[in-house]
């Protein structure tokens, strides 16, 4: 997949692809039902902004993403795009009003073919600009444009904001419904304060800084190695959290894989939330936290054993 970032001065052969429009976040089952639209007319290609408009408008907001770019970029590879188009979302593209984004963007810049968006798609300086001017831009300036319907499983319908919910209230598989893939939180293993390997549970520590948390807790985690000499997959047990036995910490990530032996700084790991197996606690002390993690970690291999 070919990664641009941004929308002028591209060479012909990185025009003309056919697009699926939107911030992605999630890339769930609505999300991968715009993609189809897209697919089978011409090179597949995807239009993503960096960052995500709402770290623009609303820069003191709590952090919001269910994934980073870096994730979304391998689960967008993995459905087949082939043009990630990841234009910088700056104060000067949110203010192109949606006639002039339709022009200068998708057909001067771009030179789009078809672009498919969601139903509840909107564009243009003060989202002024829905499906049906889209639409009638794509005829005025030469591509064609799709809408897929909002998609709607067991009666809720398919969206970031819900999968959030279901994450906070600690229920990955709900989430993992509306995604079609499990929850994933991606990014490079780092130092931390290296308890968990004095207390013969080491951990990949991983940040999760910018993202929405789900519910604080252990997790039964699937492990892609995604760099490094032992890349692959690996089962485990997580921990989301803030680390209540070692004093107020930033909440970060830590994940002890089974069965595994070996150094991961600096790697990239991929750790899928299976399933939820408790919330965080505040134990009496470090025999009864040692005892809590066995007893987790056999959870949790019972739990994956059973996918």
């Amino acid at each position: 997949m070919r990664v641009y970032s941004t929308w002028t001065g591209l060479a012909a052969e990185a025009k003309g692809a056919s697009v699926a429009m939107g911030n992605f976040d999630g890339v769930h089952l609505g999300h991968q039902s715009v993609i189809d639209l897209a697919r089978g007319r011409g090179p597949l290609g995807l239009i993503t902004f960096e960052p995500h408009p709402r770290e623009v408008f609303s820069p003191e907001a709590p952090a919001f993403r269910l994934m980073n770019a870096e994730a979304r970029s391998h689960r967008l590879e993995k459905l087949g795009v082939e043009r990630l188009y990841e234009l910088p979302f700056t104060m000067e593209l949110a203010g192109l009003a949606p006639e002039a984004f339709a022009r200068e963007v998708l057909a001067e810049g771009l030179g789009v073919s078809h672009v498919a968006v969601g139903g509840d798609f909107r564009f243009g300086k003060k989202r002024a600009g829905g499906t049906a001017e889209l639409i009638a831009f794509g005829r005025r300036f030469g591509y064609d444009v799709t809408v897929a319907p909002l998609l709607h499983i067991e009666g809720v319908e398919v969206s970031s904001t819900n999968i959030r919910h279901a994450l906070s209230e600690g229920r990955p598989e709900d989430a993992a419904k509306m995604l079609g893939h499990l929850h994933r939180i991606e990014g490079e293993v780092i130092h931390g304060d290296k308890r968990g390997k004095g207390l013969g549970f080491p951990t990949a520590n991983m940040s999760v800084a910018g993202l929405h948390l789900p519910r604080l807790g252990v997790y039964a985690v699937k492990v892609d190695v995604l760099t490094g000499p032992q890349a692959g997959s690996y089962l485990g047990a997580a921990s989301l959290g803030v680390r209540p036995m070692f004093g107020t910490n930033t909440p970060n990530l830590e994940t002890f894989l089974f069965d595994f032996d070996g150094d991961l700084y600096g790697q990239h790991l991929s750790v899928a939330l299976v399933a939820y197996l408790r919330p965080e606690l505040k134990f009496d002390g470090i025999d009864a936290l040692l005892k809590q993690m066995a007893e987790d970690c056999v959870t949790a291999r019972q739990i994956l054993a059973t996918l």
